[in-house]
């Protein structure tokens, strides 16, 4: 976040510029929670889809938001306190197996989530997102700058706070609009600083990179294990069912959507994002565009794994319109965070990604009279052609070097 190449006087708690190059072991082991926390959305997720009430299978999309932001935000947090203060320390890595835990906890109430149990997802959000902050604060006695602001950030999470506790004491879908209406404000107000009325911003930035490399490299593997998240899915619900022909070739679509996805990122902004950010004159402004634009790409990888795990449930029969939301949709988002990201490292419009995102939203009308493997073709079908247009640019050029905007 901050660029001090300066240990902290209390235990040389934060973070040397050299110090940030790779992830830790204990991130990477954090990182397997956020794995099994997926997993939990797409099975939270899937069952609403395949209800007969046209309402749930909505509202099942709304959910999805509701319960994969707060996970995702909570990663996203934990790779700035990770990225600023130095894993060797046991005190941030007590702090991280904490934060790994209670994702744990979070992700266990996923299948309860706007019922009595649901309540341990917020409090135990709430717990981290002010706790942390607060225990961090007396290591900066000696850092004003980064002191004030885990002092903003404590403040603003503890209103945030007030309102996941209020939807806590609440059911249904009043829990879930309280619920949307705290992550908004959550990820609003650490995009804006976390301003305080009356009080003065530091001009350290919440997106700021102690390392340009540190945080590129969580973010892929953050992609990486989306991706891996969707072929865990496809794979356990294909193997409870009797393989049939029209499942076997479900799979294998599905499987190839995943690869595609996986080309289309890292050819070439994904491979070169370290780079790019380096050579970025404002390595805050670019943190907190990567960092959007790769929450965007999770969440349609999400929900195109519950599209996938719907193919395979149901490969024949009549598409419908909810089905078709994450068949389709969940690629068209995946795209449009890729552009995002195409921005950053390439400073250019990404005009491929925007047409493979307009042929998936023309292509619902008439896949709404076929059979979602049909859909889940013609999705893998515009990915692949979205990948075919990245190589065909490449083709007998020199591999592309990253041209941030200044």
């Amino acid at each position: 976040m901050g660029r001090s190449s300066e240990p902290a006087q209390a235990g040389g708690i934060l973070r040397r510029e050299e110090d940030a190059r790779q992830a830790s072991f204990v991130e990477l082991f954090f990182d397997l929670v956020l794995v099994f926390a997926l997993t939990g959305v797409v099975e939270r997720m899937v069952p609403d889809l395949l209800s007969d009430d046209v309402g749930v299978r909505w509202l099942s999309l709304l959910y999805t938001v509701v319960l994969a932001l707060p996970l995702l935000w909570l990663w996203t947090t934990t790779a700035y306190i990770t990225s600023r203060f130095d894993c060797r320390s046991r005190w941030i890595q007590l702090l991280v197996l904490v934060s790994a835990f209670g994702l744990l906890i979070m992700a266990t109430s996923l299948r309860y989530e706007f019922e009595a149990r649901g309540t341990s997802f917020a409090v135990v959000y709430v717990l981290l997102h002010v706790g942390r902050p607060l225990l961090l604060r007396p290591f900066l006695r000696g850092h004003a700058e980064v002191h004030g602001l885990y002092t903003r950030l404590a403040i603003w999470a503890g209103v945030s706070g007030v309102i996941w506790l209020s939807g806590a004491l609440l059911r249904g879908n009043v829990r879930v609009a309280l619920w949307l209406i705290a992550i908004t404000v959550d990820m609003v107000v650490a995009r804006l600083r976390w301003p305080i009325p009356g009080r003065h911003r530091t001009p350290t930035s919440a997106w700021a990179m102690t390392s340009s490399r540190h945080l590129p490299e969580r973010y892929q593997q953050l992609l990486l294990i989306a991706l891996g998240e969707t072929v865990l899915s496809i794979g356990l619900t294909y193997a409870q069912d009797p393989a049939s022909l029209a499942a076997t070739a479900a799979l294998v679509i599905t499987f190839l959507s995943s690869v595609l996805m996986w080309w289309i990122y890292f050819y070439r902004a994904g491979q070169v994002l370290a780079e790019a950010v380096e050579m970025s004159s404002n390595r805050a402004a670019a943190g907190g565009t990567v960092g959007v634009a790769h929450v965007l790409m999770v969440l349609g990888i999400t929900a195109a794994a519950a599209g996938s795990e719907i193919v395979l449930a149901h490969p024949s029969g009549h598409s419908r319109p909810a089905w078709l939301a994450v068949i389709l949709g969940g690629p068209a988002v995946f795209l449009f965070g890729r552009s995002r990201l195409e921005r950053v490292v390439f400073n250019r419009l990404a005009v491929r990604r925007f047409v493979g995102i307009a042929a998936l939203v023309l292509l619902a009308l008439p896949l709404a009279f076929a059979p979602p493997l049909l859909a889940a073709i013609a999705a893998a079908l515009v990915l692949l052609g979205v990948a075919l247009a990245d190589a065909r640019r490449a083709a007998g050029r020199p591999p592309e070097a990253p041209s941030p905007s200044a």
